[in-house]
């Protein structure tokens, strides 16, 4: 399996290359060339598979050569070592619990993932660093900074933007320290991607062997397909068709759900939720992309406003937006509409949802009348307890500080204040 750049100026690569790359030299997106269906025995046979199983099955046209089956198989095993339950909100109405690792976010999958490729292809390099470079809203930073920690070889450096990521969030990717560095940003989440996106194509930075974390990685993206196929699994003895409502902010998450529909995954309708950042909403009412200012919002993982990975949705579908739209739909919702929908899952069903997993779910409330037939899936992406203030307010409730939590809270941050660009290569030319 190779991959090409999405702006057709590059050079194919293999998943080594353009996961070590992170971005291609024409500054395109990594795109698989082809993609295989997978076999109908395999969804037939689904429900006798454990995740590992599956995973496999579902990742290994994309890795190919470049990593043995065997090495594959043990990177599996060690990034799925937690669980992804199923909880039952209303009459087919469920959350999708994807934050029980070790920093209780759904990115911690595509991290661990990631990092444990980084190391088998960085195995037998001595005296050569690989630099991980990533802009994170908020879970992606705990997530990387967790799964590459003590990752030989690897140096991480994640930028963030000052003041907008939750205290629980900052502490969980400003403490760990060894071969991981916090750049504090005065700016938003787009600037720190801005800043990010040019370091990857700055001349005077390529002997520096930059790579990303971001979902733009693939190593990052392609493995948030294993999920979707998880919750397959344990509802399809419903004989029910599925919808999946996923909170969007870069577009990653729900990009690889769409991406597991084109391997033959039958999932009936994709709603992207997003807060009031809401480029791609617009989009598919004008047909025009408009990429704006970041909003700062209280599901604030979500406030980006120039996804990255929406142009791997739509080269899915060919660029054609009426092809589109028969799988997909977004909608834009209010802080005050997304408490309202926290203050009513918590009292219809006595649980606790995280911001952008309300917005999940008002995303399928939004939709569900048009699949009167089918389940609704929403994505809760992370625990609650890490948007603690706002959650606790709004639900006049306590929430219990999970250990995952109570190993970091206490902990010293320790960060580097930056401002622009300019500050960012310096800091990475002398460091």
């Amino acid at each position: 399996m190779n991959y090409f750049s999405l702006n057709h100026k590059a050079a194919n690569v293999n998943f080594e290359q353009a996961t070590i790359n992170g971005i291609a030299p024409d500054k395109g997106l990594y795109f698989p060339e082809k993609l295989i269906p997978l076999e109908q025995s395999f969804f037939e046979n689904i429900e006798k598979m454990s995740n590992t199983q599956i995973a496999y099955e579902v990742i290994r046209q994309f890795i190919a050569t470049s990593i043995p089956e065997q090495e594959l198989s043990n990177i599996i095993e060690e990034t799925l070592n937690f669980e992804f339950p199923l909880v039952k909100i209303e009459e087919d109405t469920y959350a999708l619990e994807l934050f029980h690792g070790p920093t209780m976010a759904f990115k911690d999958v595509g991290a661990r993932f990631m990092a444990r490729c980084l190391r088998y292809f960085n195995r037998s390099k001595k005296d050569e660093k690989i630099k991980v470079l990533v802009a994170t809203s908020g879970d992606t930073g705990g997530a990387v900074a967790n799964g590459f920690l003590r990752v030989k070889g690897v140096e991480v450096i994640i930028l963030y933007p000052s003041g907008k990521v939750s205290t629980i969030q900052e502490k969980q990717l400003t403490t760990l320290g060894q071969n991981i560095i916090a750049l504090e940003v005065d700016g938003t989440f787009d600037d720190c991607q801005a800043m990010v996106k040019q370091a990857f194509l700055d001349e005077d930075l390529k002997e520096l062997n930059l790579t990303s974390a971001n979902s733009i990685n693939i190593a990052r993206w392609l493995p948030q397909m294993f999920y979707f196929f998880f919750a397959y699994r344990d509802l399809k003895h419903l004989n029910k068709n599925m919808v999946f409502s996923v909170p969007s902010g870069n577009f990653g998450n729900i990009c690889a759900g769409m991406l597991a529909k084109k391997l033959g995954l039958p999932i009936e309708f994709f709603i992207a939720s997003t807060n009031i950042n809401d480029t791609v909403a617009l989009f598919l009412k004008s047909g025009a992309y408009q990429a704006k200012p970041s909003t700062a919002t209280i599901s604030n993982a979500m406030d980006v406003g120039d996804p990255s990975n929406f142009v791997r949705i739509q080269q899915l579908y060919n660029n054609e937006i009426e092809t589109l739209k028969k799988d997909f739909s977004s909608y834009s919702f209010t802080d005050e509409e997304t408490k309202n929908a926290m203050k009513k899952i918590y009292s219809t069903a006595n649980y606790i949802s995280d911001p952008h997993g309300a917005v999940g779910y008002l995303g399928w409330q939004k939709t569900k009348e048009k699949f009167p037939n089918s389940i609704g899936v929403f994505l809760e992406t992370a625990h609650p307890v890490k948007f603690l203030d706002t959650v606790e307010e709004t639900l006049q409730t306590k929430i219990e500080i999970p250990q995952q939590i109570k190993a970091v809270i206490d902990k010293k941050k320790r960060s580097l204040n930056i401002k622009n660009y300019k500050e960012l290569k310096a800091f990475l030319t002398l460091g």
